[in-house]
């Protein structure tokens, strides 16, 4: 018997028909009822295609089965800090600093008519859903990613998709589970299926996703955007925070909650930028943290890495009200980048991380001594794209690296390391 059920009731989110946290002594009450999250969306990951090239980061052979088993005994770690939901595709997502032509990964369960689903990513998939059950988490399973679009051959593949996965799912008796049905429905790369790509197509697909599933559904746009049609249909509105500062999500945010629709806001994805987390609590409403270098480039570290995770985790059992010693004052700032796993063909991505970015003016990187970069917002990217990707830099061996944070009170700190 399922130990662990998710469902709604108005804005809030239940775990076994209480509000989220609420079991939690001491709790902060404005927190019960939400979902803090994270995208943990290549926890199933495959590539039939070209498999040895994710032979890497110290992982040895590329093994799927090796790479969900680390998620999973990585999960009671999470649960600790208060993560009670992460994201997970059956067509996983992009790895965004090391493969360029996403379209060259065969990462897809779905026959090319939808019709049959691959049991080895369903065992994966089982065992996953089975151990979050064990310890009172959430999946939310995300159906549909845009550069897999292709593999399914038309629009009535794509219904033949979403009634399988679904009937997966109510076979399984899964009580655990929340359905996205297509990350990021309205992206240019899911053109070729419009049932996916419109409101009113895509709001079909989660119709038929409650109706085969019996499972909350909803369906997440790109970042900073909202569809009321496609959260009418909803049971659970999803969003995604990518590329917005502070003010631009809250401004989302409350854009969603003037339809006054009573129903739970969960952003399932944004970026590394822990400060959003002060919105969330603020607005009542739910976040997905989104690190790519640690998270979303497979084999993926699944643990809570020092820096950007570890402060990630601290922010939210801060704003839940967990327990937690204090972090000493010198490590409230990490130089991230230079573990031996994030590394590929001489690439890095280095920065600072905050355990309070919002204390933070501006960071100057240098190299050797010669200035390289200066960072002025969150998350503090050398080559800063947007606020979930940067772009490489190239450390040569016996490079000295130093980051100078600037605090907003004046108060300068100075971060070396060797390259």
């Amino acid at each position: 018997m399922p130990k662990t059920s998710v469902d709604v009731r108005g804005t809030s989110i239940l775990i076994n028909g209480e509000p989220v946290y609420a079991e939690i002594e001491g709790s902060n009450p404005d927190a019960h009822g939400l979902l803090m999250n994270a995208r943990f969306i290549q926890g199933i990951f495959d590539d039939r295609a070209l498999p040895h090239r994710f032979s890497r980061f110290g992982y040895g052979d590329w093994d799927p089965e090796a790479n969900t088993d680390r998620l999973i005994a990585a999960l009671p770690e999470w649960y600790r800090y208060g993560l009670r939901a992460f994201t997970v595709g059956l067509q996983g997502g992009g790895p965004v600093y090391t493969i360029d032509d996403w379209s060259t990964i065969d990462n897809n369960p779905y026959g090319n008519d939808g019709k049959s689903f691959n049991a080895a990513y369903a065992g994966r998939l089982d065992r996953l859903i089975r151990a979050c059950d064990e310890i009172g988490m959430v999946v939310i399973v995300s159906y549909l990613y845009a550069s897999q679009g292709p593999r399914l051959r038309d629009g009535r593949a794509v219904r033949n998709a979403v009634i399988g996965a679904s009937r997966f799912l109510r076979e399984g008796g899964y009580t655990n589970v929340i359905v996205e049905v297509a990350n990021e429905y309205n992206l240019n790369g899911f053109a070729i299926h419009p049932i996916i790509q419109s409101a009113e197509g895509i709001s079909t697909l989660i119709d038929l996703a409650r109706q085969e599933s019996g499972l909350l559904v909803g369906s997440s746009g790109t970042g900073n955007f909202a569809n009321r049609e496609v959260a009418e249909a909803s049971d659970i509105i999803l969003i995604h925070g990518n590329g917005a500062f502070r003010q631009e999500y809250y401004n989302l945010v409350k854009k969603v909650q003037s339809w006054d629709l009573n129903k739970p806001i969960v952003c399932n994805e944004d970026s590394p930028r822990v400060s959003q987390l002060k919105v969330a609590y603020q607005t009542k409403t739910s976040w997905g943290y989104y690190n790519n270098p640690t998270k979303q480039d497979p084999p993926a570290d699944w643990s809570v890495t020092p820096g950007q995770d570890t402060f990630f985790a601290r922010r939210m059992a801060e704003g839940i009200g967990i327990d937690l010693p204090p972090l000493p004052k010198e490590e409230h700032y990490y130089f991230q980048g230079f573990t031996p796993h994030i590394e590929l063909d001489g690439k890095r991505w280095l920065h600072v991380a905050a355990l309070y970015p919002e204390k933070v003016d501006y960071v100057e990187y240098y190299c050797n001594g010669q200035f390289v970069d200066r960072a002025y917002d969150e998350p503090f990217y050398i080559d800063y794209l947007t606020t979930w990707i940067q772009g490489p830099v190239y450390p040569k061996p016996g490079d000295r690296w130093l980051a100078r944070v600037v605090q907003s009170d004046g108060e300068e700190i100075e971060l070396v390391r060797d390259a």
